[in-house]
């Protein structure tokens, strides 16, 4: 196991912005966080890099006690490589000057440290840019080069802050790539804060969903998406919408429609709450036989395909709809409602155990 906490907590002013977390990482997982601005993701970030000290709980690395009461290992004792949004590069070194810094550092002579730094930026596919500075490169290079100083730095473990934050989004999609590239080529432990749902989902073998200091869930992005484990989790993952519902063996009827939902554990009966996300629901010509009358809200095109807010009467709530053609606000559409997850009970959810242990990637 390359990193383990157990009730990890942080305190300021008095409130715990970390809140008694407890987690297991495997050796060469890519674990996200993901949560809202202010939810302790960054926090917990510097907690587990040394950056600031604890106020209960323990941090195992490879092992061996890092953090724990009366105990406190430096940042430079802990052997993580960071890598921050702003990416922190020297500006008057060349590319290979960068990388070849912290083994430098370490003892080696210029020769050697440049040879190694050759080594870590085949590993980024920068070789060409080793001699250009870092005000010559665009934003994607310049976070290949923060990674190969992390590989420089004989980091097993590499701890990312919001690394995409100020790239341009036609440039995420494209650093994804390149990030799950590097992890695989570096076999590093990588553990990912992200304000961005879409990009944990990307990126992770495994993900948290973080809010006021606490996991409220931790699993595969899939597991995530399409089995959250309360309605605070559906609303905040991809898109969908959470209706009241009364189950009856695992069937609701939703807008006269009877539906089919996925549960948990088997049959259920009485008043929960059910969601719905796009590839739930079809859209049909109006006034279709079995179909739902619903009414367009609003559309957005979204290339390839049209998202829709489609109002149904009785229903409390628009729901999403994928449109294969264009639409109007106001236009008439039916609807087919072909499924849903029914959402845990809130009992339930509070029994599931804080700590969430490893799988293998």
């Amino acid at each position: 196991m390359t990193l383990q906490i157990d009730g990890l907590t942080k305190r300021f002013g008095g409130q715990a912005v970390v809140d008694g977390l407890s987690i297991d990482i495997a050796e060469a997982e890519f674990f996200a966080i993901v949560g809202a601005s202010g939810c302790g993701k960054s926090t917990l970030l510097r907690l587990i890099a040394g950056l600031e000290t604890a106020d209960a709980g323990s941090i195992r690395l490879h092992g061996e006690p890092v953090s724990g009461p009366g105990l406190h290992v430096p940042p430079e004792g802990r052997g993580f490589g960071v890598v921050f949004q702003s990416y922190a590069l020297w500006p008057h070194l060349d590319v290979r000057g960068n990388v070849a810094f912290p083994i430098e550092t370490a003892g080696a002579s210029r020769n050697d440290a440049a040879r190694a730094a050759d080594r870590h930026l085949a590993t980024v596919a920068l070789q060409p840019f080793a001699t250009r500075r870092p005000a010559e490169l665009s934003g994607g290079q310049r976070q290949r080069v923060a990674l190969a100083r992390c590989l420089a730095q004989g980091a097993r473990t590499i701890l990312m802050d919001e690394p995409l934050a100020n790239l341009d989004p036609h440039l995420r999609g494209a650093m994804e790539r390149e990030l799950l590239a590097f992890h695989a080529a570096s076999g590093a432990t990588t553990l990912y804060i992200t304000h961005d749902q879409r990009e944990a989902m990307a990126v992770a073998d495994r993900m948290a969903v973080m809010s006021a200091g606490r996991f409220l869930q931790v699993g595969t992005p899939q597991e995530i998406y399409e089995r959250p484990a309360s309605e605070e989790i559906a609303r905040f993952i991809g898109q969908g919408v959470v209706l009241p519902v009364e189950i009856a063996q695992g069937t609701a009827l939703i807008a006269g429609q009877r539906v089919f939902l996925r549960v948990l554990n088997g049959a259920e009966t009485g008043p929960r709450s059910a969601m719905l996300r796009p590839s739930d629901i079809t859209a049909t010509d109006p006034g279709a036989e079995g179909a739902v009358a619903g009414r367009t809200l609003s559309v957005l095109y979204r290339g390839g395909l049209w998202e829709a807010l489609v109002a149904v009467e009785g229903l409390a709530e628009p729901l999403p709809v994928h449109l294969n053609r264009p639409a109007r606000a106001g236009e008439a559409i039916g609807l087919r409602l072909t499924g849903g997850w029914l959402l845990p009970e809130a009992a339930m959810a509070a029994k599931a155990p804080r700590r969430a242990a490893a799988s293998a990637p």
